[in-house]
């Protein structure tokens, strides 16, 4: 009998079972986890929901152990005298034996059998010494700190510091708001020298130009000689800076960020489709941070990006509908644009009507443009690409962020393609009416303000005035892509949800419910048009807007690798970050 199958499976220890699926058994505060090998002890912690403070621990970035906040107790079993059996309690474990001093659980890795303590006497007043030695410098200027409300100092502070101070000497005085770059101001003060930023700037935005000079307390953080913290990627640093050390010059002193409700959403400046938090007050956006997407851009994002929204509030922001007579604009009501649209529209031959939509538009506006094509009875409609250089991390070559979706939803290779014949088409007056959908045609599209005076009829969803909007017959005011729900499809094709953070101003209208409105369309809710979009096209079928979920879904394999990920692969297959 003891030979049986069961019998052996009965008689496997604990760590030969977890070495079967490359794991190894740690026990945190008295309970047994599995992990798998080269976990991080501080990782391990987390994952079962155990709170280790730290402050330079980044999972995204190199380890340095700097800051000692993150020390917890450690046990390994005793090895047994020569002779000695190794004794094992009832589940088949080995006792552990604790180390008498602290180890930093961010440098460390897990082991068959180890031990861990998050608290404790022991790592309970090592904690509270590191964090007395983090505040002797620092200053006590919490209340007008930029930071306050979610900085991990402050908030540690409480959870794990004495409460009251000791030290009675003056405070080492070192630089404050020093401009290091155009974006970024550096207040040294305030730095625990956690190095996060020149580690973020070194190894991942390639571009190491921050270090440290000088030596013990009196040490600061500066760019190095003839240099700026100039880089695309600079805001980063005040994203991950735990303290009010690094703050941007766009926000800071703008808003309390306890005021601000955060909006998961997506980037609409390139392909990538980065997934970002969009922070409001009010029916005001107040900026924008990078939302953790590991399939899609880790945990960054370029700055040219995130501050791309100012244009939202500006003057040439168009907020109610208008109707050219006479040569000059006056504002109208909804009803009598698009009455005055499908009226105009209905005059032309089909072939006499070209539609110039957006790639920047939602997929659920895709198909309404191609459900108003169908009615109109044109075959005459396209996108307007927009190309750029790929900087190697994030920012994509496509400055469209739907291209993926426009392919898939107008069935379409190119669907930039029709471009060209229809500008030929407006120049040789073969076509006599556009409907312009989101882009200003003299800015990428190719057209002059010449060409835009050719077509008899011109009816346009423009976000702000300009040329497109000035030649228009008929201008309808869209939403902006903080002011709208859809979807969109990124360069590796995955599918992902942009969420509306803030409504349309005065009488501006979502996009998809002008398209519906002038298809004729029956639908309520922009959940009826992704229904219809699921039932008909092959790459969206049993899907919902809200199974998309926050992190998106991949619909369709295109190949495209996103280089920033690219190097975080391979930093993290060689041990360098956790990822």
């Amino acid at each position: 009998m003891s030979d049986s199958p069961m019998a052996t499976a009965e008689a496997k220890l604990p760590k030969d079972i977890a070495a079967e699926k490359g794991m190894v058994n740690v026990q945190i505060d008295g309970v047994w986890h599995q992990f798998p090998k080269g976990t991080r002890m501080i990782e391990a912690c987390r994952s079962v929901k155990k709170d280790v403070p730290y402050y330079c621990y980044h999972p995204k970035l190199s380890v340095p152990g700097n800051c000692r906040m993150c020390m917890v107790q450690m046990g390994m079993p005793p090895r047994p005298a020569p002779g000695q059996e190794t004794i094992r309690d009832e589940n088949g474990y080995e006792p552990i034996g604790w180390i008498p001093r602290p180890a930093i659980s961010c440098a460390n890795t897990i082991a068959e059998n180890m031990g861990i303590r998050t608290t404790g006497e022991l790592v309970e007043k090592c904690r509270e010494g590191v964090m007395e030695f983090l505040l002797i410098n620092h200053p006590l200027d919490c209340p007008i700190c930029d930071q306050a409300g979610e900085c991990r100092l402050q908030e540690q502070s409480v959870g794990f510091g004495r409460g009251v101070s000791r030290f009675v000497d003056m405070k080492v005085k070192k630089p404050k708001n020093v401009d290091i770059g155009p974006r970024i101001r550096l207040d040294d003060e305030r730095c625990i020298m956690c190095s996060r930023c020149i580690r973020f700037m070194d190894e991942v935005a390639d571009d190491a130009v921050l270090g440290f000079t000088q030596r013990g307390t009196h040490t600061t953080l500066t760019v190095h000689p003839g240099r700026l913290l100039d880089s695309n990627y600079s805001l980063n640093t005040a994203d991950i800076c735990p303290v009010g050390a690094l703050t941007s010059n766009d926000f800071r002193f703008q808003m309390r960020v306890w005021f601000l409700k955060e909006t998961p959403s997506i980037d609409v400046n390139c392909g990538t489709g980065t997934n970002i938090l969009i922070h409001t007050r009010g029916n005001t956006i107040h900026r924008i941070t990078p939302r953790q997407n590991n399939e899609v851009n880790s945990n960054w994002m370029p700055d040219s990006h995130r501050l791309n929204f100012h244009y939202i509030d500006s003057e040439a922001r168009l907020t109610e509908p208008m109707i050219r007579e006479n040569g000059t604009h006056r504002a109208a009501t909804w009803p009598e644009s698009l009455t005055k649209t499908t009226s105009a529209l209905s005059k032309f031959a089909p072939s006499e009507i070209a539609i110039i939509a957006s790639a920047r538009m939602t997929n659920e506006e895709l198909f309404l443009v191609r459900a108003l094509a169908r009615k109109i009875g044109t075959a005459a409609f396209a996108t307007v690409p927009r190309e750029g250089e790929n900087d190697g991390l994030l920012i994509a070559a496509d400055r469209n962020p739907n291209t993926t979706g426009a392919k898939l939803v107008w069935d379409s290779e190119n669907p930039s393609a029709p471009l060209a014949s229809i500008r030929e088409g407006v120049r040789a007056g073969s076509v006599k009416a556009l409907l312009v959908l989101g882009e200003d045609l003299t800015a990428e599209a190719g057209f002059t303000t010449d060409d835009l005076a050719k077509p008899e009829f011109i009816a346009s969803i423009q976000l702000l005035a300009g040329p497109t909007a000035n030649a228009s017959h008929v201008v309808l005011p869209g939403a902006a892509f903080a002011e709208k729900r859809g979807s969109m499809v990124n360069l590796t094709g995955r599918l992902q949800r942009l969420n509306r953070a803030i409504e349309p101003p005065a009488q501006a209208r979502d996009d998809w419910e002008i398209l519906r409105d002038l298809a004729g369309g029956s639908q309520n809710l922009i959940e009826d048009v992704f229904k219809e979009i699921s039932a008909t096209i092959p790459a969206f079928n049993g899907l919902t807007l809200s199974k998309i979920g926050h992190q998106g879904t991949v619909i369709n394999e295109t190949g495209y690798k996103i280089p920033l990920l690219e190097n975080e692969g391979v930093r993290k297959a060689a041990g360098i970050i956790n990822g």
